[in-house]
């Protein structure tokens, strides 16, 4: 039996890692290319504003990243960022009228929104269980609900009704110059890491995206873990509806549009599989910052904003050819 040399096993194993790391490779191209040919791109400045853009979509796509890896999808969360903005602002305008105190009014508002979208996966979740009617159906279904519900909340005009500071927590600053929405988005990413890789929980998600029926033979328990996942990306969706209602310092019924494909997008690009059982949460961090780069180095070049939908269709397609390229070697 014959066996490999030792300088080739070497070089397969750097050809293995480096391929394990491709889109990082590009994104650092581009990142190099940018700071000679965009002017002001490597400023301290426009790099908070990169990661302060990524942040909102970022962390709804943490959540996502699990939800497309246990084999499921929620297409409602963009319009949940509007609703449950609306409903925080609509909680506090009311609550105070009748003359509550502002802080515990406040305090009140975000804790129930956040509840509210506890339960919202969670019964997203249930109807998965229960009757076995795609996420895909439920959340689409919720999509419309949620946007007419936040019109009809607001009877289609903003709703300017929080306290002046509540706007620190959309565009405050840690230290001065850390943008918080930014700083909730890392603490996410290392949250979400933490629980993708090293619980039991975790481990749960990609066995149910993997073999549904393999993981319950195996004592998962794939309905409450179902519910869990649709529960936690829903509640990252009020959270991100927080912050945006404090950030512009009012509930509106039209934000948050196609938040849910930009989510998605960031997930596919990070190389997290449509069909289930295979991502990571660093790769949808790599994908959140990969995207708000292009975007941003595109602007600065005053590249026409249409073309930009263009790279983005180029960078998703792209992104989706590699890893296949990547699973039909291995």
């Amino acid at each position: 039996m014959t066996t490999l040399p030792a300088t080739v096993k070497s070089t397969s194993k750097v050809k293995f890692k480096l391929n394990n790391f491709i889109l990082e490779i590009i994104l650092i191209g581009i990142f190099i290319l940018l700071s000679f040919i965009a002017r002001g791109f490597l400023s301290t400045g426009n790099m908070l504003n990169i990661l302060r853009n990524a942040s909102l979509e970022g962390i709804i796509a943490f959540g996502m990243t699990l939800v497309i890896i246990s084999g499921e999808i929620d297409l409602s969360v963009g319009s949940a960022v509007a609703f449950y903005g609306c409903l925080a602002a609509i909680l506090t305008r009311d609550l105070t009228a009748m003359g509550y105190p502002i802080l515990p009014v406040v305090l009140f508002a975000i804790g129930l929104t956040l509840v509210f979208g506890v339960l919202s996966g969670t019964f997203t979740g249930w109807i998965r269980s229960k009757f076995g009617v795609p996420t895909f159906i439920t959340t689409l279904a919720l999509m419309s609900g949620f946007r007419g519900g936040a019109y009809l909340l607001t009877n289609s005009f903003p709703v300017t009704s929080f306290p002046e500071w509540f706007y620190f927590f959309g565009s405050g600053y840690v230290f001065g110059v850390i943008p918080f929405q930014a700083v909730v988005f890392l603490v996410m990413f290392g949250v979400m890491y933490f629980v993708s890789k090293y619980t039991t929980f975790g481990r749960a998600v990609y066995a149910i995206g993997g073999n549904a029926e393999s993981a319950r033979l195996s004592g998962i328990n794939v309905k409450r873990s179902r519910m869990k996942v649709m529960a936690l990306t829903s509640t990252f969706a009020a959270l991100s509806g927080l912050i945006v209602a404090s950030q512009i310092q009012s509930g509106n019924p039209t934000v948050g549009i196609n938040w849910e494909l930009n989510a998605i997008s960031a997930c596919i690009i990070g190389g997290v599989s449509l069909a289930g059982g295979k991502g990571r949460i660093w790769g949808t961090f790599v994908g959140c910052i990969f995207l708000q780069i292009l975007l941003n180095g595109m602007t600065l070049l005053n590249i026409d904003e249409y073309w930009q939908y263009v790279a983005r269709a180029v960078l998703i397609l792209g992104a989706v050819l590699i890893y296949q390229a990547q699973e039909s070697k291995k």
